[in-house]
């Protein structure tokens, strides 16, 4: 997970909702200390990685720079496992005596952690660091709410479509330059290879759909004052939907099959070499590169509706965060730095794949992995985000989405009706999440 991106937002979500039903704010004085004390002991909290070596000899290298330079403060690193972050976090929360000073949490958590008061406003602190000026402006907005900045970017994550190079040079086929073209390749390869999926999709992969509907100038909401109201239903998100749900059929994806898959199961589906595309992330690389595919895959960025553009992608990644309630809070904001800033993304990168959110720290990485360039280039067409609202969490978690996507392709519902269905399901927890 990288959270919205690796472990995707679904997951992200499950820590959310269960927050925003149950966290409150920390114990005391409006939940922010009295204290800024200048040496002790800082605690963070990380997420626990596949194969989290190489992450923990990044982040101890970050946090011998920042002891060297703070005299008389320590740090201690806990790496939290992903499955019981939610009880963790929501713990921390409640009980300040017992809190980190810092965490890492997914990019789609932010408005939600804000609301339950968990997170210190660092907006000064982030407007004088030098470097985040370098901050992409997609990473930066995951930081946001109400205009506020509520930690620091750590690295982001997008898709893009897989295909394969064999497959294509066998078949006369180029790598699609608009969906259009995207939609009937897919159908031609699954025409002259029944064996195959010409590109697979999934009914529950929420962020591999929505490229389909941003590209077609469709949103997933639209703000409202304090609030937000959703907009799956409008005619340019319906035309959006269409064009995914077109490729659930006996002639791509068959619905019996591909209705239920998430992200996970169609790259699964590529890397086995069961799918001639797919829409996959930069995370997604490692896995790709230990299938069967490996040596006969290309990678170029999901096109849009008009031919050579580039779809939005939703920009998916982790960020680090001060507690409201430390009472160290300069040495924390120092430490969020260190644990974020240039030097750190470009060794997470060489280290984990994780996509640096500074651009020309991403530029340099490109250079030294050329693999990550479709995705760079996806980024730098802009990226979209979702809405800033606590209610998100308990939409994602609640499956809204794929269940629109699932009632069209199984001819429940045609895409009017299910597109106004999870509009008005969306209403219901945006009305009282503003």
């Amino acid at each position: 997970m990288k959270l919205p991106a690796r472990v995707t937002a679904p997951a992200a979500a499950l820590l959310l909702a269960g927050l925003t039903a149950t966290a409150c704010a920390p114990q005391t004085s409006d939940g922010k200390a009295t204290t800024d004390e200048k040496t002790g002991t800082l605690r963070v909290w990380l997420f626990q990685e596949v194969g989290n070596k190489p992450k923990e000899q990044v982040v101890d290298q970050a946090v011998a720079a920042f002891e060297k330079q703070h005299q008389g403060a320590e740090v201690e690193v806990e790496y939290i496992p992903v499955e019981t972050r939610a009880q963790r976090v929501k713990a921390a929360f409640n009980d300040p005596k017992s809190a980190p000073d810092l965490i890492e949490y997914g990019n789609t958590d932010t408005a939600g952690y804000v609301k339950d008061g968990g997170l210190a406003d660092i907006s000064a602190e982030f407007a004088a660091w030098d470097e985040a000026k370098d901050t992409d402006p997609t990473a930066k907005q995951s930081v946001t709410v109400g205009g506020k900045v509520y930690g620091a970017p750590l690295f982001v994550g997008v898709r893009a479509l897989y295909y394969r190079t064999d497959v294509f040079k066998e078949l006369g086929l180029t790598a699609p330059k608009s969906q259009a073209v995207l939609v009937s390749t897919a159908k031609k390869i699954r025409k002259a290879r029944p064996e195959l999926y010409g590109i697979a999709v999934g009914g529950a992969y929420t962020y591999g759909a929505m490229p389909f509907v941003w590209a077609a100038g469709g949103e997933l909401a639209t703000a409202n004052g304090d609030t937000y109201k959703a907009a799956v239903n409008s005619e340019a998100a319906r035309t959006g939907i269409s064009t995914y749900t077109s490729l659930f059929g006996d002639d791509n994806c068959p619905a019996a099959k591909c209705a239920q898959m998430g992200g996970n199961a169609t790259v699964t589906a590529f890397a086995s070499g069961k799918a001639a595309m797919a829409i996959g992330g930069d995370f997604s690389h490692a896995a790709v590169e230990a299938g069967t595919v490996k040596g006969k895959y290309a990678v170029v960025p999901l096109p849009g509706t008009t031919p050579g553009s580039i779809a939005p992608a939703f920009a998916g990644g982790n960020n680090i965060g001060v507690l409201k309630s430390t009472s160290h809070r300069s040495l924390a904001v120092d430490l969020l730095k260190s644990l974020t800033g240039k030097e750190t993304q470009g060794r997470l990168f060489d280290a984990m794949g994780f996509l640096p959110t500074y651009t020309d720290v991403r530029t340099a990485a490109a250079r030294r992995q050329p693999f990550v360039k479709p995705f760079i280039d996806t980024l730098g067409a802009g990226a979209k985000f979702v809405p800033a609202s606590p209610g998100w969490g308990q939409i994602d978690a609640s499956l809204v989405l794929p269940t629109m996507f699932q009632e069209v392709v199984s001819g429940r519902k045609d895409v009017k009706t299910a597109a106004d269905d999870a509009a008005k399901k969306m209403d219901a927890v945006f009305a009282p999440a503003g």
